[in-house]
């Protein structure tokens, strides 16, 4: 795993290229170099932490409690966008059509296979990669998830799917997460053995992520 110059700012966890700041991205981003690939989920501004949205998910098993903060009330700032884009030679940033993008030939969308719920179907990934439409098809429904992975987080995204993003720009060998949520971008590129960068500024977040960063390299560690 390669090493690239980190922030002067002390890391809430760090083993070898795998780095987490806890904090607020506007503030470490300008200390960061450049790295290869911004991979990221930003808050859509759906409220995804909200327990109400998560008790009408339905009936048959109670709502996960998962780590209750504000962090989804509004969408990420275009501003944040362009600070971590500016960073990055290639991007794929999840929710994307909930922002100011511009056009892209590689639009990723990954089938949830929970086909007739009232959650939506796929999600969408925008990227700026030299590519044609890509997907990928993983079970995430509530309890029904593929290899029953391990969620900690309302927003998060499997495993599989984000080494799959990661598979997708071969030639990247640093990876950013500004929106590190419970660290599953930190915790695919470890086991890809890719150098990756993660800024978390919920610190509760920052302790699960650490967790199963120090864990080995179990692939149903998500």
């Amino acid at each position: 795993m390669s090493e690239i110059k980190q922030s002067g700012i002390k890391p809430y966890f760090q083993d070898g290229g795998v780095v987490l700041y806890h904090g607020d991205n506007r503030d470490i981003l300008p200390t960061l170099d450049a790295h290869d690939l911004l991979l990221t989920d930003p808050p859509y501004g759906i409220d995804a932490d909200n327990p109400k949205r998560r008790m009408s998910r339905g009936k048959l098993v109670a709502p996960v409690a998962y780590v209750e903060t504000v962090w989804d009330k509004e969408p990420a700032d275009n501003a944040q966008i362009a600070l971590a884009k500016g960073l990055t030679r290639q991007q794929i940033i999840w929710g994307g059509n909930y922002y100011d993008l511009p056009p892209s030939s590689c639009w990723l969308v990954w089938d949830k296979v929970n086909y007739g719920t009232h959650v939506a179907d796929c999600e969408l990934a925008w990227t700026n990669l030299s590519k044609a439409v890509r997907m990928i098809k993983h079970q995430w429904n509530g309890m029904l998830r593929k290899g029953n992975e391990p969620r900690f987080h309302p927003t998060q995204k499997p495993l599989d799917v984000i080494q799959w993003c990661i598979s997708l720009s071969p030639r990247s060998q640093s990876i950013l997460d500004p929106w590190a949520g419970s660290g599953t971008t930190l915790v695919a590129a470890k086991a890809l053995g890719k150098t990756v960068t993660g800024i978390e500024q919920n610190e509760r977040y920052c302790e699960i992520t650490a967790k199963r960063l120090s864990q080995s390299f179990l692939h149903l560690e998500c």
